[in-house]
C-alpha cells in the first residue's frame, strides 16, 4: 500500500445488518493497531443517518454523490434486500460508488445489491446459504456458489452470512499487507484466519424443492421416515413400482441427483440432528443409516470437511474444547 490511508467506504442504509458493518470495520481497526492504515468512511445514499437492523443509529460521514474516490467499497446486507423490492436509490448509490472503487466487496445479502447493479454479471459469487437459491433465480447470469465462505472474482468479492464478512476482510488485509499481519489480526480477534469447511457446515444439506412426480414424492417420504433401511437402487425401484433405470432418470430430472447421493444427504441430515441432540458418534452412525463409525466419518469429511466429533463440539457448545 502507498503512504496515504487506504479508504474503505461502507455503504449503510435503513435496516442494514449491524454485524455486516461492524465486522469488517473491526477487522480494519485491529489491522491499524498492527501497522495498517485503513480509514473507514460510512456512506449513505443521501448522507442522512440510518438505523440498523437492531435499531442502533449510524451517523454517516458522506453521501454517495460526495464520494470522489475509494480504495475499497464494502456493501453490507439486510434481510429486507431479499424479502422486498430493492430501492432504486440504493442500487444507484452502489452503481456510482462502484465506479469510484477499484475493489468491491459485499457481505451476506449485499450480493443482491451488487447483482442488481449489474456488477456480478458473468461472475462467480456467494451469499448466505439460505438465500443462495433466490440470488441465482433472480440473476441467472451469475454463477452462485452456495457453499463458499467467500468468493473472489477479479476485483469483486462476495461473502456468506454475517461473520463471513470478517473472513473476507481478513482476506483483504492479507492482500494489502501479507499473511503475517492478517494472522496477527485474526489472533487478536480470536477468529480463524482461514475458516475450515464451507457453509454446508451450518445448513441442512437437503435444499431441493418438492418433486412434481407423486410416486417420487411418496418414495422420498419413505426415505425420510426411516433412512436406516437398506435402500439399494433395486429396493427403491421396487418401492416405487418402477425399474432401476427409470428411477435413476426420475431422480436426475426432478432432483438433479442420483438415488444414492440423495440417500446419503438424507442420512447426513439425520446424523447432524442426532449429534446436535448429544448422541455419540456410534449411536448416530447406527440411527442415521450409515452403519459404522468409519462410514459416518467418511461422509462428514466428504460433505462438511470435518469429523463428526468436531462438528458436534463446534455446533452444540460454546465451552472450551477438551485438551488432547
Amino acid at each position: 500500500m502507498s503512504g496515504r490511508p487506504h479508504v474503505v467506504g461502507v455503504l449503510v442504509f435503513p435496516g442494514v445488518t449491524l454485524l455486516d458493518v461492524a465486522g469488517p470495520s473491526e477487522v480494519c481497526t485491529e489491522a491499524n493497531r498492527c501497522g495498517a492504515d485503513y480509514r473507514i468512511t460510512l456512506i449513505s445514499p443521501d448522507g442522512a443517518p440510518v438505523r440498523s437492523s437492531t435499531g442502533l443509529r449510524f451517523d454517516v460521514d458522506r453521501a454517495a454523490d460526495d464520494i470522489r474516490k475509494l480504495d475499497t467499497l464494502v456493501v453490507p446486507g439486510s434481510e429486507e434486500l431479499v424479502s422486498a423490492a430493492l430501492p432504486p436509490e440504493l442500487i444507484s448509490a452502489v452503481t456510482r460508488l462502484a465506479e469510484r472503487a477499484p475493489r468491491i466487496a459485499s457481505v451476506c445479502t449485499g450480493a443482491f445489491l451488487l447483482a442488481a447493479a449489474g456488477l456480478l454479471d458473468g461472475r462467480r459469487a456467494t451469499t448466505h446459504w439460505r438465500h443462495a437459491a433466490a440470488l441465482q433465480r433472480r440473476n441467472p447470469g451469475v454463477e452462485v456458489d452456495p457453499d463458499a465462505i467467500f468468493v473472489t472474482d477479479g476485483p469483486i468479492m462476495t461473502s456468506a452470512g454475517i461473520t463471513a464478512g470478517i473472513d473476507l476482510t481478513l482476506h483483504l488485509v492479507e492482500q494489502d499487507h501479507g499473511p503475517a499481519l492478517a494472522r496477527d489480526v485474526a489472533r487478536a480477534l480470536v477468529v480463524f484466519l482461514q475458516r475450515p469447511g464451507g457453509q454446508s457446515q451450518f445448513s441442512v444439506p437437503i435444499r431441493t424443492s418438492a418433486p412434481q412426480d407423486n410416486t417420487l414424492r411418496t418414495l422420498l417420504d419413505t426415505i425420510h421416515t426411516d433412512p436406516t433401511r437398506d435402500y439399494t437402487v433395486p429396493v427403491l425401484a421396487a418401492l416405487a413400482n418402477t425399474s432401476p433405470r427409470q428411477l435413476t432418470r426420475l431422480f436426475r430430472r426432478e432432483l438433479g441427483t442420483t438415488p444414492a447421493r440423495y440417500l446419503e444427504q438424507v442420512r447426513l441430515e439425520q446424523a447432524q440432528m442426532l449429534l446436535d441432540q448429544g448422541h455419540s458418534v456410534t449411536t448416530t452412525a447406527a440411527r442415521s443409516g450409515f452403519g459404522s463409525d468409519d462410514t459416518l466419518r467418511r461422509a462428514f469429511q466428504h460433505h462438511l470437511g470435518i469429523a463428526p466429533s468436531t462438528y458436534q463440539h463446534r455446533f452444540t457448545t460454546t465451552t472450551e474444547p477438551p485438551h488432547s
